[in-house]
């Protein structure tokens, strides 16, 4: 038995709030303000998604109005910055092509791909391309609120027992808070590192604190 893991099609959200490359620079933030979220994917006619319009693509032509008060210098931003400021339609402002995950995608892998691209969420694509779904970082920190006692059992019965073989009760296992504690002994010193590899790959754990020992041969 191996280890199961939550990946991207467990923790996305499926209802997924889209707009069209046509859509209107107002109709675009009513959205965002009516269903309480920050971007936006643009999908085209086949429900793929080109690119994403978020928040901070609408705030730049607010950025590029003058000062009505005259005190402020006249802002100064790139081409491409003043193209999407003058833009009034999804297609013009959203951030393109879209960077996306697949439903199948570790916890890992997308939190790298957010790091990677500086994003906060990305859409959720089927093998066609199609949008399934979205995943926000939000969703990614929600197997932090794993209980301790699941990651107790999974580390004990999974990791311990089934996929190392060691002997039931060789390492005890104590979590508090996702910080997981190891003690006890193993029977080779190279599994000590890969014990707590695969501790640390479990759902929701934030920390590995190991007290493992070799087994005395007297």
């Amino acid at each position: 038995m191996t280890m199961q893991h939550r990946c991207v099609s467990d923790l996305m959200t499926r209802d997924v709030v889209r707009t069209g490359r046509d859509t209107p620079f107002k109709e675009i933030a009513k959205l965002l303000m009516e269903y309480d979220i920050t971007a936006l994917p643009v999908v085209d006619d086949a429900d793929r998604p080109v690119g994403v319009v978020s928040e901070a693509d609408l705030l730049r032509k607010e950025a590029q109005q003058p000062d009505p008060a005259g005190l402020l210098p006249a802002a100064h931003t790139q081409h491409a910055d003043r193209a999407k400021a003058e833009a009034i339609t999804a297609e013009g402002l959203m951030t393109s092509p879209a960077v996306v995950s697949h439903p199948e995608w570790s916890v890992v892998e997308a939190a790298r791909e957010m790091e990677s691209h500086h994003v906060k969420r990305l859409p959720v694509v089927d093998d066609s391309g199609r949008l399934v779904g979205v995943i926000s970082r939000a969703d990614l920190l929600r197997v932090f609120l794993r209980r301790d006692s699941a990651i107790r059992e999974e580390i004990q019965g999974d990791v311990l027992t089934r996929t190392l073989g060691l002997a039931p009760y060789s390492v005890t296992v104590h979590v508090v808070d996702g910080r997981v504690t190891l003690k006890g002994t193993v029977e080779q010193a190279n599994l000590i590192p890969v014990v707590e590899r695969l501790c640390r790959g479990v759902d929701g754990v934030v920390d590995v604190r190991s007290d493992l020992e070799q087994k005395s041969s007297a």
